[in-house]
């Protein structure tokens, strides 16, 4: 299982990417634009990096919310391929059969 500490700095990651989320996108779209100087872009690039590494979406990593377990992540069940199986044997996932042929 995960430690706590990871899942918890995890959620803290998501909450800021959907804070600053609209700031980010349109700071994005500015430097995009091929009509504004190279000077202002410079400038907006520092804002970039002002908003911090944490409210980036590429560091958010996919969890299971079961277990914690960031590798091994199955998105259409948000669960990790141990608690899918583990699921799926029991019979809670509804729609889920064995395969065999």
């Amino acid at each position: 299982m995960a430690r706590l500490a990871s899942i918890k700095k995890n959620e803290l990651k998501k909450r800021l990417i959907e804070k600053k989320k609209a700031r980010r996108d349109e700071l994005r779209a500015k430097m995009k634009d091929l009509k504004i100087p190279v000077e202002e872009k410079l400038a907006i690039q520092f804002e970039l990096q002002k908003l911090g590494r944490r409210s980036c979406p590429t560091q958010y990593r996919n969890r299971c919310y079961l277990s914690g377990r960031p590798r091994g992540y199955l998105r259409d069940f948000a669960l990790c391929r141990n608690m899918f199986r583990k699921l799926a044997s029991e019979g809670k996932l509804p729609g889920v059969i064995k395969a065999s042929w």
